[in-house]
């Protein structure tokens, strides 16, 4: 987890001498990085670097095939980008990956391990008219419905 903690403060040195913002002195966790979207919205537009995606998805309970359907792209390119030294995600898929890391950021809250959020991901909701959450994580209208089911889980709210 410390080398999340460095890569995000990483990014966000990088994200901030792009806006000229001081930022010599900044330490940020996962999570203020992600609920700060001004941030957020400078990272897209950076693109977010292979090394942070790859932290990212080490916290996250998608397998590989997963994240290559989410970003629309194959697992053979997903390989590529690792081999690429440096590889910087264009901006569309850079904000799916922070789309994933927020949704698995709220299920990490929710849920006592990644195993019991991924049973859930994968089990259909009636609320999400019977289809699976992890189905309906492919678009960002998907993502808003399970976040919004995932608050209502956490509030112990069932339909």
């Amino acid at each position: 987890m410390n080398y999340l903690k460095k890569e995000v403060s990483n990014l966000v040195k990088e994200v901030s001498a792009v806006y000229k913002s001081e930022a010599k002195n900044i330490d940020i966790s996962y999570h203020d990085f992600l609920n700060n979207k001004l941030l957020i919205v400078h990272s897209i537009r950076n693109g977010i670097s292979y090394s942070f995606y790859s932290k990212i998805k080490e916290l996250s309970p998608f397998s590989e095939k997963d994240w290559a359907d989410f970003l629309g792209v194959s697992t053979k390119t997903l390989q590529r980008f690792k081999n690429e030294e440096k590889h910087v995600f264009k901006p569309q898929h850079s904000e799916k990956i922070i789309e994933l890391a927020e949704v698995t950021n709220y299920g990490s809250e929710v849920f006592d391990s990644n195993e019991q959020f991924y049973v859930w991901l994968k089990s259909p909701s009636m609320a999400l008219g019977n289809m699976t959450p992890l189905e309906l994580l492919k678009d960002s209208y998907g993502k808003e419905m399970v976040m919004e089911e995932l608050n209502r889980v956490d509030q112990g709210i069932f339909v």
